[in-house]
C-alpha cells in the first residue's frame, strides 16, 4: 500500500495559514527553519529540536520534525559552531526538514499551548491579556476543585509533575490566569487583568516576592510540562488534513 505524503512547501503554507504566523513579532523565525526532502510521509513532533529528538526522528525514518522550540533565536551567537553545528549537520545529512512555531503555537485559540493546557486542566477562558494577547484568564470548570491546593493536585495528576506553589493552598480560586512556558514576566499583566491565581511554566526570584505581596497564588508547572500539548494538537491537525504518519516523541525535561 502506498504511503500518503504531502509536499514540504504545501505543508509550510498550510501551517503558515493555520497559525497566522505573520501576525506575530517573534524572537525566532516561524515556519520551515531547515529544508529537507521535498516529500513528507513521516512526521515526528516534539517540544524542542534537541540532538536527542533529531536522533530519535532518524531512528523513526522521519522526513520532517515539527517543534515548538526551534533554532535561530534573537541575540544568540549566529555562528554555526558547537551544538548548533552538530544538530544542523545531523538534519542536513539525513535530509530532514525542521518546522518550528513559537508564539503562533502558544496563541492559537484551539491548537495552541494555552488552549491545550486549559483543555487538560479543565479551565475555561473568557478573556486574554498581555503582549499579543498571549495570556489567558477565566475559571475552573470542575466545581469540585475549589482552592489552590486542589488545583495543584489536578496539575500534578494531569501533567505528571508536582508544581511549585507560592501562596496559600487553602485560598479560593477566583479568577485563574495562565500562560505556558517562561511567562513569569507576564505575572504583572495577569494581576492587572484580575487574576487571583496564575499558572505558568517557570518562576524567577522576584516573582516569589510579588506573589506574596499581592496575595496572588503562583503555580510554576514546568516549561516543558506545560508545552507538550500544542505541538501534538498541531501534528494531529496535519495528520487529519494530509493523512501522513505521525509520532510524538517526548524528550523528558525537568525544567
Amino acid at each position: 500500500m502506498n504511503e500518503k505524503m504531502v509536499e514540504r512547501d504545501v505543508l509550510a503554507r498550510f501551517l503558515a495559514d493555520e497559525l497566522q504566523v505573520t501576525s506575530f513579532k517573534d524572537y525566532c523565525p516561524n515556519g520551515l527553519q531547515v529544508e529537507g526532502r521535498s516529500a513528507i510521509k513521516r512526521l515526528v513532533s516534539g517540544v524542542t529540536a534537541s540532538l536527542a529528538l533529531i536522533e530519535k526522528a532518524i531512528e523513526a525514518d522521519a522526513d520532517a520534525i515539527l517543534v515548538h522550540h526551534g533554532y535561530f533565536w534573537r541575540g544568540e551567537d549566529a555562528r554555526i559552531v558547537g551544538q548548533k553545528q552538530k544538530r544542523l549537520k545531523l538534519l542536513l545529512q539525513n535530509d530532514i526538514s525542521l518546522f518550528a512555531y513559537h508564539l503562533p503555537l502558544d496563541a492559537h485559540p484551539e491548537l495552541g499551548n494555552n488552549a491545550q493546557l486549559a483543555k487538560k486542566l479543565g479551565l475555561v477562558s473568557d478573556a486574554r491579556f498581555g503582549a499579543d494577547k498571549l495570556g489567558w484568564i477565566g475559571k475552573m470548570q470542575n466545581e469540585s476543585i475549589r482552592n489552590v491546593g486542589d488545583l495543584a493536585q489536578c496539575i500534578q495528576a494531569q501533567l505528571g509533575r508536582t508544581p511549585m506553589l507560592v501562596g496559600d493552598p487553602n485560598q479560593q480560586l477566583g479568577r485563574i490566569a495562565w500562560c505556558t512556558g517562561a511567562a513569569q514576566s507576564m505575572f504583572d499583566d495577569a494581576i492587572d487583568a484580575g487574576a487571583s491565581v496564575y499558572l505558568s511554566g517557570e518562576i524567577s526570584e522576584p516573582t516569589v516576592h510579588l506573589a506574596r505581596e499581592m496575595g496572588v497564588a503562583y503555580l510554576a508547572c514546568g516549561h516543558h510540562a506545560t508545552e507538550r500539548f500544542g505541538v501534538q494538537a498541531l501534528a494531529a491537525r496535519i495528520k487529519a488534513a494530509f493523512d501522513i504518519q505521525h509520532q510524538f516523541i517526548d524528550i523528558e525535561n525537568p525544567v
